[in-house]
């Protein structure tokens, strides 16, 4: 069952609580440094706007830990805020309480209010009572447009939803949930998955759900360094990391492909290196000829090329996790030439879908930004939907009050 679309409520004349996800990258002088966040929250915003609505936005930033720290305020994302919008942001000095319920009171249809962080309060992220029914109290309807805080059970996305008869999920959260889940459901094929990251931990669900659907698993950074060493493979990988818990796991979802007739793609060759820094003496090798203190740092150019012929063919693709240490700019051309094959087959007419996380942060950082189909808002919360766990703030806005 779907929650209700905001689309799908009556909203003129009614103050409107949405709870974003602004938790977006400052500079030190405290300005946005990406407003990819903001951006992904304009439609939800422009529409309650266009309805007669007043608008009351609620976000974290960082992890205060319910202490007030001033590098952590969302000043910074008003003021971008009022720049992307054709509206009046008023900016409130804290979340509740009864300076912050006046400007709620006096707010009117077409004004957006952003409240200050709601982790300068433990109470958010302890999902608590009194503050739920607080924050709840500023408005008429609710609205959950933060699909990177979906996984978690804060006040504000979970506590809140309880004292509200009217509340529906945001265009991005449906965006997000209905995209991530028919590429699962239902993937036009051939469906590739392409993963990475330094660790198999944490991706253990995924892998076994993606075992079960997908026709391709291409498997690079970090972890693919664990597979190598799993057996039958039990290939020696000098230096690399290996999860040595996880071995059993890895040759497990080996076997699982081969029962499942998946074309489990491991890396071939590697770029390796003595020492994880940017000025690292890199070489390629193939993966056999790692030993010592040699480890493997992002995947070759023999590999990239299997990869790049595998996703040509693809008709939905799925990516997440870089193919290497990419923020380093000797163990970058892994992940730089999958997020540009992603790219490339996007205008083909393939459907790509990024899962959030470092993989969003490395096609910022190769200027590949919209280049794909869908690029998620969040790296955790993605994970755990396509790994089939029910995201408490998505089943919160289907409960009755």
């Amino acid at each position: 069952m779907m929650p209700k679309h905001v689309k799908d409520l009556a909203l003129h004349g009614k103050k409107v609580f949405v709870r974003t996800d602004y938790n977006v990258p400052l500079d030190e002088s405290g300005k946005v440094t990406d407003d990819f966040r903001i951006q992904a929250s304009l439609p939800t915003i422009q529409f309650l706007l266009e309805q007669g609505a007043a608008v009351i936005l609620a976000s974290h930033l960082g992890r205060p830990k319910g202490t007030v720290i001033p590098e952590m305020s969302l000043a910074p994302v008003a003021q971008r805020l009022g720049e992307l919008v054709q509206a009046e942001v008023i900016f409130a000095p804290d979340c509740v309480g009864a300076e912050v319920e006046a400007l709620a009171a006096k707010l009117q249809p077409g004004q957006i209010l952003l409240l200050e962080n709601l982790r300068f309060h433990l109470a958010e992220t302890d999902n608590d009572p009194i503050f739920s029914k607080q924050l709840a109290s500023l408005a008429d309807v609710y609205v959950n447009d933060a699909f990177g805080t979906a996984h978690r059970a804060h006040a504000s996305n979970v506590g809140m939803t309880a004292f509200f008869v009217e509340k529906a999920a945001g265009f991005l959260l449906m965006k997000e949930i209905e995209f991530l889940v028919s590429a699962i459901e239902k993937p036009v094929r051939p469906f590739t998955v392409v993963l990475g990251g330094s660790k198999v931990s944490g991706k253990i669900d995924l892998l076994k759900r993606l075992a079960e659907v997908a026709d391709n698993i291409l498997i690079g950074g970090g972890m693919a360094f664990t597979f190598l060493s799993a057996p039958p493979l039990n290939h020696n990988v000098g230096a690399s990391l290996v999860e040595e818990d996880r071995l059993q796991f890895a040759a497990d979802v080996i076997d699982l492909c081969l029962a499942k007739g998946v074309n489990l793609v491991l890396p071939s060759d590697c770029i390796a290196a003595t020492e994880f820094s940017e000025t690292a003496k890199s070489q390629e090798l193939p993966i056999r000829a790692l030993e010592g203190d040699l480890m493997g740092l992002d995947i070759g150019s023999r590999t990239i090329k299997s990869f790049e012929s595998i996703l040509d063919g693809s008709k939905t693709v799925l990516w997440n996790g870089p193919m290497g240490v990419f923020e380093m700019t000797p163990f970058e051309k892994g992940t730089r030439a999958i997020a540009q094959k992603l790219c490339d087959i996007t205008k083909q007419g393939a459907t790509t879908i990024v899962g959030g996380g470092d993989s969003a942060a490395a096609l910022s950082k190769f200027g590949l930004d919209g280049g794909v189909t869908h690029t998620s808002t969040g790296g955790g919360a993605s994970l755990e939907l396509l790994s089939g766990i029910a995201l408490p703030a998505f089943e919160a806005l289907k409960g009755a009050k």
